[in-house]
């Protein structure tokens, strides 16, 4: 099987403020605001052609959500939870794309990421 690229890396963190600052000011990930129709969005350009984002959330601890594009989310979600994942978040259908979040059981949350056609 062909490895599952990462493609994007989105911070979930209870300080967008200063999370903002110190990769601005540590890496030059410089934040950018993206309308995304039903909302906004905070993008980071993390270079190397790997997209990012910033997420202000009620956390207990900020962590980093690698998303790995996959073909067809549904079948993605499903292998996840035939292999022990628990499903925190079902796939879900955004302006680009559809994710789905998983818990994985020796490791951490994992996303999945299939964009839509027009958006590849």
């Amino acid at each position: 099987m062909p490895a599952t690229p990462i493609v994007h890396l989105e911070l979930h963190t209870g300080d967008l403020s200063s999370a903002c600052d110190f990769y601005a000011q540590l890496c030059g990930w410089l934040p950018r605001r993206i309308d995304a129709g039903c909302g906004s969005y905070l993008a980071l350009g993390l270079g190397g052609g790997i997209g990012g984002g910033i997420v202000e959330c009620e956390t207990k601890r900020p962590l980093w959500l690698p998303y790995v594009e996959v073909d067809e989310i549904a079948m993605a979600t499903e292998q996840a939870h035939r292999l022990g994942a628990r499903v925190l978040l079902r796939p879900r259908e955004g302006p680009a794309g559809w994710r789905s979040v998983v818990a994985v059981p020796a490791g951490a949350e994992i996303a999945f990421w299939q964009p839509k056609e027009d958006h590849r």
